[in-house]
């Protein structure tokens, strides 16, 4: 039986390393019910380039409906997108949109930090936007979430993807009170009647992580608020179409969720974990 869907996944097409095509043949042959490609929607940023869609997706749009048909009535294949923060507006015409925060404004709104590309960077977005506090950038990135979470998508992207190059606390400490006060607040502006958190295992895949996002007392938190997840590989490779998803079933498990949620064609269903 069929139990799961992968549908946070890049190709080609932005920063992924397989073609729509071979993705979603990867994720038919694992046993997805369905395969759902979400590109990195468009920004003007210089180290974007490359690595999102182009601000017309309609080669993108083409592409996926030529796969839908393909795949008629053996897995449903969805149309949808990871739309950023710095992105202009709301994603129109998708079957569903991820939110998510990459980078983060300067005051002056002149130049963008990522948090997510290296560590390097990392540090030098503390520098100039937190005076070397990393609990405060954390706290200004769990802001730009919040409002990431307020308009309501229909996944909520990693979280705590701040925590990405942060294995062993080296960077800051993730327990601290003000620390884990940022991260409650951004998710509770989310709407847990609206919107899936997902458990996303990209970072495990890509050698960063040995846990998903987002943490324990996120998940537990959500849990109460009672929001449903979905577990999603951020696949930016064919064999990383279901990565680690025994372990993020296992942590939903933990934090009291007895089912996730499938994005198929006929909508969310959900399944037992």
């Amino acid at each position: 039986m069929r139990r799961f869907c992968s549908v946070h996944t890049h190709s080609v097409l932005c920063d992924g390393k397989n073609t729509l095509a071979e993705m979603a043949e990867a994720a038919f042959a694992a046993g997805a019910v369905s395969f759902g490609a979400s590109g990195h929607s468009h920004t003007s940023l210089p180290w974007d380039r490359g690595c999102v869609l182009p601000a017309d997706p309609a080669d993108y749009r083409a592409e996926v409906l030529r796969l839908r048909e393909a795949y008629a009535g053996r897995m449903d294949v969805l149309l949808g997108i990871e739309w950023d923060a710095c992105s202009p507006g709301l994603p129109e015409g998708f079957d569903y949109w991820i939110g998510s925060v990459h980078n983060l404004p300067s005051p002056s709104g002149e130049r963008c930090y990522c948090v997510d590309y290296d560590e390097e960077r990392l540090r030098e977005a503390c520098r100039e936007l937190a005076g070397g506090d990393f609990i405060a950038l954390a706290r200004r990135y769990y802001g730009a979430a919040a409002e990431m979470a307020a308009r309501r998508p229909t996944i909520l992207g990693h979280l705590d993807l701040i925590t990405k190059f942060n294995a062993g606390n080296r960077l800051f400490d993730g327990d601290a009170p003000r620390y884990r006060a940022a991260a409650l607040e951004a998710l509770h502006a989310a709407d847990p009647h609206a919107t899936l958190l997902e458990i996303n295992t990209g970072a495990m895949a890509r050698g960063y992580r040995e846990a998903p996002y987002p943490a324990p007392f996120l998940l537990r938190e959500w849990h109460r608020m009672g929001g449903r997840v979905i577990l999603t590989a951020d696949a930016h490779s064919a064999s990383a179409i279901l990565y680690g998803y025994g372990r993020a079933a296992a942590l939903a498990r933990a934090a009291g969720f007895t089912h996730t949620v499938l994005l198929t064609s006929a909508g969310a269903v959900e399944s037992a974990l």
